[in-house]
């Protein structure tokens, strides 16, 4: 979904940079109550693994390939604040030094694919932890589905987006349902490397998760009697 220079117009791009750059300003006070001493050094993994999964692409449809967004995972892991700042920093890093997307756009890509995905992510992430009972074991499938939510709903804002201010010769329609039934398939994609990646951590130690803290902090502590001597 990285978006090229010249396929939105001027006005459109500088009202999304500017969106970026209020949700990056927001995202570095925010990120101040989200890091400590375990999400500190996770943050920097998580922005690693981001980049990384991004740069392998993975077979949707015929002649389509996807790959990881990476906003709900960030936002599971170490919190939607700091989430917001390492998808950026990965999408900075690959506009500046790889090409991908446009330097115009860099904004766009980041209200794409890292605002949109990490708010709608974690709301949704919240939303099912509210209503499922609260286990570790569930704390990956939340993740998993709001993953799979965030990729058609950032894939709906371009379209919103290319609506009001498209400077490219593609109809509206065609770019609608090629890019939502596409990016529904990269969203089975990201739900699926999500569930994974949250789940093999939560397994480990779910105190590193920041999304698993809720449901730590709401376990009951089972009280065992003491046992009582033996009889004479």
């Amino acid at each position: 979904m990285h978006v090229p220079d010249g396929f939105l117009d001027a006005p459109t791009s500088v009202v999304t940079g500017a969106v970026a750059a209020a949700g990056v300003g927001l995202a570095l006070r925010g990120a101040r109550r989200e890091l400590d001493d375990r999400t500190a050094p996770l943050a920097g993994l998580v922005a690693a693994f981001v980049f990384a999964t991004q740069m392998l692409n993975f077979p949707v449809a015929s002649g389509t390939s996807g790959h990881l967004m990476g906003g709900a995972i960030a936002a599971v892991l170490v919190g939607p604040w700091t989430g917001v700042l390492c998808t950026s920093v990965v999408f900075l890093v690959q506009c500046l030094l790889f090409a991908d997307g446009g330097v115009t756009a860099l904004g766009t890509n980041i209200v794409l694919m890292g605002l949109t995905t990490v708010l709608v992510g974690w709301l949704v992430f919240r939303g099912l932890q509210a209503v499922l009972p609260r286990r570790p074991s569930l704390v990956p499938v939340a993740a998993g589905i709001g993953a799979f939510v965030s990729v058609p709903a950032a894939a709906l804002l371009f379209v919103v987006l290319y609506a009001v201010g498209g400077a490219a010769p593609v109809p509206l329609d065609n770019l609608t349902t090629a890019m939502v039934g596409v990016h529904l398939l990269i969203g089975i994609g990201e739900g699926v490397i999500t569930f994974l990646a949250v789940g093999s951590i939560v397994a480990v130690r779910p105190d590193l998760c920041y999304g698993a803290r809720r449901v730590l902090a709401a376990r009951e502590l089972e009280i065992r009697p003491a046992a009582t001597g033996a009889s004479a």
